[in-house]
């Protein structure tokens, strides 16, 4: 299977990197989401001296690059070597990795990803004029891959970025990637949307929904940086690219994925209210009906999503939800019949796991849901208490 890796490089300090390893794509992964939130990341306007990213309208790459790059920023991290056992001393030197960013706000937030920044002793933000200051976390998601950091540093020195609606991105948009490949600080690359809709697999194996595919070159040290439209909006945060090497390589082949940016939105407003995101969860694993496999195996319905497992202690569990226990394969897909087949959440319909996620996503944990489920043939359905997304799909 191709490779998908976190586009995080790691400075020659030392041979061997201390996050290594590809991130491949989830298949149907135990069901979350970010909670729905309707707090808005707000922008503090600009003063006079220093005017962000204006929105809308076509500009040229020049054009972009001339007004973006100096809200992009170059992201050193800094873990230190374990210490020995025997004399205290650290036995092994610091390790170092490089990102990119930008600008939120003038209050000094930073958007990265979480992956650029997991497990830092000390993160260090380098700015267009050569600034270089110490950054704080304001707070993680590895959920998302987003991070929220913040830099103590005169507002006039920073130029915010626009967020976009990545709900309006379509294939074949003009794009424009900056960011800060193997290092070259500032690197604009260009290309188009490629795909939306995509799923890529977070740091903690959790599923991101609505990526954005683009065939702008990134590599890297372009984690974190923005993905703009053709109206210098940031439409996405460069994520992972596909190495198209199951081996871990690491060149860039033309693919590459961008969290979208109302997902950004979404998680920097809860991040900045309370430095963490509450995802809702269901706690199944599940399975969309195909048209094949309901008319091959006679489902009492012909679209929704197989309970293939049920998560202990999760609220679906709770709710007495029922998991399948009989395997068939049907086209070369294996499938988990018996269990129950959940049509619907509440008055929306699903069919696809994305739509049940969503579905739940739109709620907070703790939130009471029913669920449209067939057990046995027959229609019916089961209230459900949402729970607290854990850390891992394992718990």
């Amino acid at each position: 299977m191709p490779g998908l890796s976190p586009l995080r490089a790691f400075a020659a300090l030392v041979a061997a990197a201390v996050l290594g390893g590809a991130v491949a794509v989830g298949a149907a992964a135990l069901l979350g989401g970010f909670s729905s939130d309707t707090t808005v990341v707000t922008q503090t306007a600009a003063s006079s001296s220093q005017q962000p990213v204006a929105a809308g309208g076509n500009m040229t790459i020049g054009d972009i690059y001339r007004r973006a790059a100096p809200g992009v920023v170059q992201i050193t991290s800094t873990i230190r070597g374990a210490p020995s056992s025997f004399s205290g001393q650290f036995r092994s030197p610091p390790q170092q990795a490089l990102g990119s960013g930008f600008v939120l706000d003038k209050a000094g937030h930073i958007v990265t990803n979480y992956h650029v920044v997991q497990g830092a002793d000390a993160i260090k933000v380098s700015f267009s004029n050569q600034d270089t200051v110490t950054a704080k976390v304001v707070g993680n998601d590895p959920s998302t891959d987003l991070s929220v950091l913040r830099v103590q540093t005169p507002a006039n020195a920073l130029t915010p970025l626009p967020l976009g609606n990545s709900d309006r991105v379509e294939v074949g948009d003009e794009v424009v990637a900056i960011g800060n490949p193997f290092g070259l600080a500032r690197t604009a690359t260009a290309g188009i949307i490629s795909a939306v809709q995509r799923n890529i697999t977070s740091p903690n194996e959790f599923t991101i929904d609505h990526v954005l595919q683009t065939d702008a070159p990134i590599n890297h040290g372009n984690s974190g940086g923005p993905l703009l439209d053709s109206g210098g909006q940031v439409i996405g945060v460069n994520t992972q690219i596909e190495t198209g090497d199951s081996t871990g390589g690491t060149g860039n082949v033309g693919i590459g994925f961008a969290v979208p940016s109302n997902t950004v939105k979404n998680v920097a407003a809860q991040l900045l209210r309370t430095g963490k995101v509450d995802h809702a969860y269901l706690g199944i694993l599940g399975q969309a009906i195909t048209p094949d496999l309901a008319q091959t195996y006679k489902l009492p319905v012909g679209s929704g999503v197989l309970v293939a497992k049920v998560t202990r202690g999760s609220g679906a569990a709770r709710a007495g939800l029922k998991a399948g226990h009989t395997q068939v394969v049907v086209a070369g897909e294996t499938y988990v019949l018996g269990g129950d087949i959940i049509v619907a959440l509440n008055r929306t319909r699903v069919s696809t796991i994305d739509q049940l996620r969503d579905a739940v996503a739109a709620h907070q944990s703790g939130d009471k849901v029913k669920l449209v489920i067939f057990r046995d043939a027959k229609r019916t359905s089961v209230r459900v208490t949402l729970g607290r997304q854990p850390t891992s799909p394992q718990g």
